[in-house]
């Protein structure tokens, strides 16, 4: 029986449409199945809707502007095939050779057309793409019923999802838009809290507490050596820019998730601050609910008192000051205007100004 260590790692499984380029690299992109190419055919299928009808009416208003008798009935059925064609052919063309094999509603759901060689879709491609989409899967002008459900056993059968446009055109649709799997933060591990209330995470660089966060939440991807390889050579870094040295005795994928931990609940700590002085110092704009407060004393940049919301009711109110007695005025002689001297100099105790003088 093999041991963790000797277990081979294994890739998540992302990218199955086993697409190679001419370097002989595989493409890590994952190919769309039924669901999301429904949903893009049927955003398009609203586009060109909305597109045949403001086509109608630009065509109406034109042959209204005509002489009455001017065209006939095969010309209006000639200009009716030729919007059909334009809407059910022209419009999914146009958009892969303009927009890089995506047409409005492929863009809108994350897909786009491309070779089987992973090359960008050609002209040619493209148009036997759509031929064959009008011709027997949608609308479907051979037997409709039969050819819709011949289409939708060739997508369900087939490993990467193409449809008989794609087998016919050489082509496959994929997704643009990569999974994105979230996982936990690494909460503080209690047998070193004490420890890390005590660490000095100032010299921590953010780009080391990503690579660090990036590998707790992969770490279930690799095997037992080669995670502790990575985790001991991250941990080698992050020692030598906090400070105290932990206790000994646990792994370093333990202390690796300790100080991020820690880092994260400053984090939460610091906003969970500035929260509280913003409802503090504008409560029209709501006050902050009990669960966000900071738990515990918190303290008051650069000596400013701690501002605490006054509201009733609230958790964190504080009751008001009783009103404070007023303060008896001192009687004081009063000034008599004689004695006071317009002029730049103090005037002199006990000298009286000279009458009529100024």
């Amino acid at each position: 029986m093999g041991t963790a260590a000797s277990r081979p790692w294994n890739a998540p499984a992302w990218g199955d449409a086993e697409l190679v380029s001419g370097e002989a690299v595989e493409l890590d992109v994952r190919a769309a199945r039924i669901g999301s190419r429904v949903l893009a055919l049927l955003l398009d299928v609203l586009i060109q809707l909305l597109f045949g009808l403001l086509l109608a009416a630009i065509v109406g208003l034109g042959l209204a502007a005509l002489p009455h008798g001017a065209i006939d009935a095969a010309t209006e059925r000639a200009l009716l095939t030729i919007g059909v064609v334009l809407l059910l052919v022209g419009y999914p063309v146009l958009f892969e050779q303009l927009h890089h094999g995506r047409t409005p509603g492929k863009a809108a759901v994350g897909l786009r057309v491309v070779s089987v060689d992973g090359a960008p879709v050609g002209l040619r491609q493209s148009l036997a793409r759509a031929l064959v989409g009008v011709a027997v899967e949608w609308p479907g002008l051979v037997l409709p019923l039969l050819s819709w459900v011949a289409g939708v056993t060739v997508m369900l059968s087939d490993t990467r999802g193409r449809r008989l446009g794609d087998l016919v055109a050489g082509t496959l649709v994929v997704h643009t838009r990569t999974a994105t799997s979230w996982r936990p933060v690494p909460a503080t591990v209690p047998a070193l809290r004490e420890w890390t209330y005590t660490l000095d995470l100032s010299r921590l660089d953010p780009k080391l507490a990503l690579a660090t966060r990036q590998y707790l939440a992969r770490a279930h991807l690799f095997t037992g050596a080669a995670s502790d390889d990575l985790a001991s050579r991250l941990w080698r870094e992050v020692a030598t820019v906090i400070a105290p040295p932990p206790p000994g005795g646990l792994p370093a994928a333990v202390y690796l998730a300790a100080v991020l931990g820690e880092r994260h609940r400053r984090a939460r700590h610091r906003l969970a601050e500035d929260r509280v002085l913003t409802a503090a110092l504008w409560p029209r704009l709501g006050l902050l609910p009990h669960a966000d407060r900071p738990d515990g004393p918190v303290s008051a940049p650069l000596g400013v008192p701690w501002p605490r919301p006054a509201v009733p009711g609230h958790p964190g109110a504080v009751p008001p000051e009783p009103p404070r007695a007023p303060v008896p005025t001192q009687n004081r002689p009063a000034v008599r205007p004689s004695t006071l001297v317009e002029s730049d100099q103090t005037p002199v105790p006990g000298v009286q100004g000279t009458p009529g003088r100024t």
